[in-house]
């Protein structure tokens, strides 16, 4: 059976399994989360540096924040970086943990060491983008930057560290994951509603957290979202890209020929 028709017979589960936002049990090795690309190289050379780089700016954030300490959280910048922190903590973990080779699927902190790559490697990409195209172009007021070098850690650094982490590891990346960043988006998406409903309102006194996403005017934030979850789920397909460049160079350009292919198509 080719596998176009494989893929043809199991359509349902899969989409199933992509509605729900699943990871196959047992469908990759465990090694390849605790390995880099060159397989000479641990990947605690980046992620504990990247780890490092979350807790500092987290604090330096903290410390730095232009309005009420409890209202830090309205941001998804910071969502992102809150993220960025966990990923690189359970990719630590499991570098440090040993694997059992005799498990039926892969454990808990593989699995979701897994889910939080696949939901903050977009969505440091989409923070960068969103950021500097709708928030910080020409001819727009921002009030969100006030440390020149910190808006750059925020909206810049965070998408090159996710980069590296995305380019240097062997982690599988897979197309029927773009449910789970999107899911996360719904999450936020609701927060921003609820934050509505009562009658939230930002550091300077606006009725919404970001200008953009202003529920009063309910046509134009959904028509914002619905462009916002389109672009999410582009850098998610971006991401796989990418993954899939990574093993074909591998692959191709150097000694190690028997590396796993990243198949974006696997569910």
């Amino acid at each position: 059976m080719t596998k176009v028709d494989n893929w043809k017979k199991n359509a349902p589960d899969h989409l199933f399994g992509c509605c729900i936002a699943a990871l196959r049990e047992g469908n990759e090795a465990p090694e390849l989360f605790t390995r880099s690309w060159t397989g000479r190289v641990s990947p605690l050379f980046w992620r504990v540096p990247i780890f490092v780089w979350a807790v500092c700016i987290i604090t330096w954030s903290v410390v730095c924040f232009w309005g009420p300490r409890e209202m830090f959280l309205l941001y998804m910048t910071h969502w992102g970086l809150i993220m960025i922190l966990f990923e690189s903590l359970f990719g630590i973990l499991v570098c440090v943990k040993k694997i059992p080779g005799d498990l039926p699927g892969l454990p808990w902190y593989v699995r979701t060491y897994w889910v939080l790559y696949n939901i903050t490697i977009p969505l440091a990409f989409l923070i960068t983008l969103f950021y500097w195209a709708v928030l910080r172009a020409p001819g727009r007021n921002s009030n969100y930057a006030p440390n020149p070098i910190l808006d750059v850690m925020l909206h810049g650094a965070n998408s090159g560290l996710m980069l590296i982490e995305l380019v240097l590891s062997r982690l599988p990346s897979r197309l029927l994951h773009v449910m789970q960043p999107l899911y996360f988006s719904g999450v936020y998406l609701l927060f921003t509603l609820a934050h509505f409903f009562a009658e939230g309102h930002d550091p300077w006194g606006n009725p919404f957290i970001y200008p953009v996403i202003d529920w009063s005017k309910p046509l134009e934030t959904l028509i914002v979202l619905t462009l916002t979850a389109l672009f999410f789920a582009l850098m998610h397909i971006l991401a796989v890209g990418i993954a899939t460049a990574r093993d074909f160079v591998v692959r191709k350009y150097t000694e190690n020929k028997n590396g796993v292919y990243n198949d974006a198509f696997e569910p």
